[in-house]
């Protein structure tokens, strides 16, 4: 029997956290643990455990399977994107010009 793909979700909770504007001290901070749990975290020299994985989504209200997206063998799997994660903390301004962005850029597809 093939042997499965070591998960490696340290880079996507790295990337939440950047598009939130946390530094590490403040992710470890509004959930409890040390600073250097989550560096071994998003290094993957550790694995989170459940409990910190819960935590960690809940706070940036995403669900487990966007977390684990592409380890994960759905058909309807919507991949999250992760630098986008900070969308809703932005002002309506800045909410309308990455709108109009997306329209220019996709104008060319039709």
């Amino acid at each position: 029997m093939r042997k499965p793909s070591t998960i490696k979700i340290g880079k996507n909770i790295q990337d939440l956290r950047k598009s939130f504007g946390y530094t590490q001290e403040k992710l470890a901070e509004k959930i409890e643990v040390s600073v250097r749990y989550i560096s071994d975290i998003e290094q993957d020299r550790a694995k989170p455990s459940y409990e910190v994985l819960i935590q960690i989504c809940n706070l940036f209200k995403i669900s487990l399977d966007q977390m684990f997206s592409k380890y994960l063998n759905i058909t309807n799997n919507k991949t999250l994107e992760y630098k986008l994660a900070g969308y809703d903390k932005l002002s309506e301004e800045n909410k309308k010009t990455i709108e109009y962005l997306i329209m220019f850029f996709n104008k060319d597809e039709k």
